[in-house]
């Protein structure tokens, strides 16, 4: 699961929709770069035709916006060649995600799509693209949400992406790669709960790593080649931190729909045995109280990265099209996000979400925009930790 509305940040994914902070009502507060209506590829004897590269790169950056509005917050905070090379690689990840989302599908067919996903993207492997596609179009709606739209056009994505640098190619392939395995034997393991249901935290950052952590290796790739050697050591050392902390946070706001609607559990059990709860009671305002009490360790958790983050983001290299202001956001969200998690852990289970405004959303992104020092992020951490901006 990337992140539910956003991977504001990394994550296609879910858990929580796999990586990023979800905002307000979900709605854009900035103009969008692409038209947010996906075009339909045509199709010719059964298969997609593709048009020429430049379609494949816009039909993405148009398709992003109805996938994760909040992510596409970041990709249009980017200029190019950047913009393109994080919108194809998340797209790439979200193939996978939506996959292991799929908890109709019997388990063994997702992890058997998952690792057919890993071989397509195996240049050394005679499994193509054409035919993961083929596999996964049984499974795919016959009105298919956002989500599923991208994985019916996956050749296309997969198009896009071999249109990129030798460069990007390398630093994107093998994270996607990693992820779509990983996610596979996360659903193997669990193959006969009928959903995750995760067991420790070690298991908790394990499982985070393979749908977030991957993507900040992603981003931190593209990235370190135009950073001194210094710079890109660090950032290589706290990428994890970043990508953990929008994770756990994603974690702990969606531990509801997280269980209603993927039946998916990522409190660690040990940590809901403390409290005499069951998975199933993750979801169930009468033991609101008691599940806040594995809420607050989650939040916690998430809160240790912090610093390492930060450094991440101090450390990153403006160039390539990367800007501070694309990566600065999730990071401000996240961390005003744990504000409102420790103010109110026990309406994750009562309201299903907590989640910062949509009008402290506005501020953040009006604060980072244009001429942004990252000299101030310590200190607009330390206010938002503590404090609306709006």
């Amino acid at each position: 699961m990337l992140c539910r509305s956003a991977l504001y940040c990394w994550h296609p994914g879910t858990p929580s929709r796999g990586a990023m902070i979800a905002v307000g009502d979900g709605s854009t507060p900035q103009p969008l770069l692409y038209s947010p209506t996906l075009a339909r590829p045509r199709v010719m004897d059964g298969r997609q035709s593709h048009q020429p590269t430049a379609s494949d790169r816009e039909w993405c950056h148009s398709a992003v916006q109805d996938v994760s509005r909040t992510f596409a917050l970041t990709i249009d905070a980017l200029e190019e060649p950047m913009a393109t090379r994080i919108c194809v690689g998340y797209l790439l990840c979200r193939v996978a995600d939506t996959v292991e989302d799929a908890t109709a599908m019997p388990p063994t067919e997702q992890a058997q799509l998952l690792e057919t996903y890993d071989a397509a993207l195996d240049p050394d492997c005679g499994t193509t693209v054409a035919e993961f596609q083929a596999a996964v179009g049984d499974h795919v709606p016959s009105e298919p949400n956002a989500d599923w739209r991208v994985v019916a056009n996956t050749t296309r994505v997969v198009s896009a992406f071999e249109s990129l640098d030798d460069a990007a190619k390398a630093a994107i392939r093998p994270t996607v790669r990693e992820m779509a395995t990983g996610m596979a034997s996360f659903v193997q393991r669990y193959a006969d709960a009928g959903g995750l249901r995760i067991q420790s935290p070690t298991e908790l950052e394990e499982y985070c790593w393979y749908v977030a952590g991957t993507v900040g290796e992603l981003v931190t790739e593209l990235l370190a080649r135009d950073a001194p050697s210094d710079a890109a050591a660090a950032m290589r050392e706290n990428a994890r931190s970043f990508a953990l902390l929008l994770q756990l946070v994603n974690v702990a706001k969606d531990v509801r729909p997280d269980y209603e609607e993927e039946n998916n559990v990522y409190l660690p059990q040990e940590w809901l045995d403390d409290h005499d709860l069951a998975p199933e009671d993750v979801a169930d305002p009468e033991h609101a109280g008691r599940v806040a009490s594995v809420v607050e360790r989650v939040t916690d958790r998430a809160r240790g990265y912090v610093a390492d983050a930060q450094r991440w983001l101090e450390v990153m290299p403006t160039s390539q099209g990367n800007t501070l202001a694309a990566w600065a956001v999730p990071f401000l969200l996240a961390v005003g996000t744990m504000r409102e998690l420790g103010n109110r852990p026990a309406d994750v289970v009562r309201e299903g979400d907590v989640k910062v405004d949509r009008e402290e959303v506005h501020a953040v992104i009006g604060l980072v925009a244009d001429d942004f020092d990252r000299s101030a992020i310590d200190s607009v951490r330390e206010r938002i930790a503590t404090e609306s901006l709006s």
